[in-house]
């Protein structure tokens, strides 16, 4: 009878063993999978319209913006993703990475592109004041987030 009794106690401490590495394994796995889905990037904030008169300097046109935020807590590389317009005006990443829990605002003018700062370099201004639709697609022209202001649309 002790026989039967340690090899069920075997038995026992084996299954509940197996429990444990199985659980252990199973978010290890789901971690796995998020690598794969979309990095949660989206467009934060808009400021459409540069405050004071548009005088088209390159001042006013630096106070035209987009912001985009990445709400994930691994970094992003935005090579490739684009911002658009409703006019067709696209503004192409290159080779950016937005840190994890980081804002990075996009200037319509002309400036020098830095960690939380780039520049489209344009002498016209982009959004436009009373009603627009920003864009935001990766790499794939997947559509990421959209932003629209006017015409109906409730901003965020």
């Amino acid at each position: 009878m002790s026989a039967s009794v340690s090899a069920r106690r075997i038995a026992a401490t084996v299954l509940a063993a197996g429990a444990v590495v199985s659980a252990v394994a199973l978010p290890a796995s789901a971690h796995n999978n998020d690598r794969h889905r979309q990095p949660r990037v989206e467009i934060s904030t808009v400021q459409a319209d540069s405050p004071g008169r548009d005088t088209r300097t390159n001042r006013s046109l630096n106070t035209e913006w987009v912001e985009l935020t990445n709400n994930s807590r691994r970094a992003v590389n935005l090579d490739g993703w684009t911002l658009r317009d409703e006019d067709g005006h696209r503004y192409r990443f290159g080779d950016v990475r937005l840190a994890g829990r980081a804002t990075v605002r996009i200037h319509t003018g002309v400036g020098r592109d830095t960690r939380t700062d780039l520049y489209q370099d344009r002498r016209n201004y982009v959004w436009d004041n009373r009603f627009d639709t920003a864009t935001l697609r990766d790499d794939r022209g997947r559509t990421v987030d959209t932003e629209s202001w006017g015409r109906g649309h409730h901003h965020r």
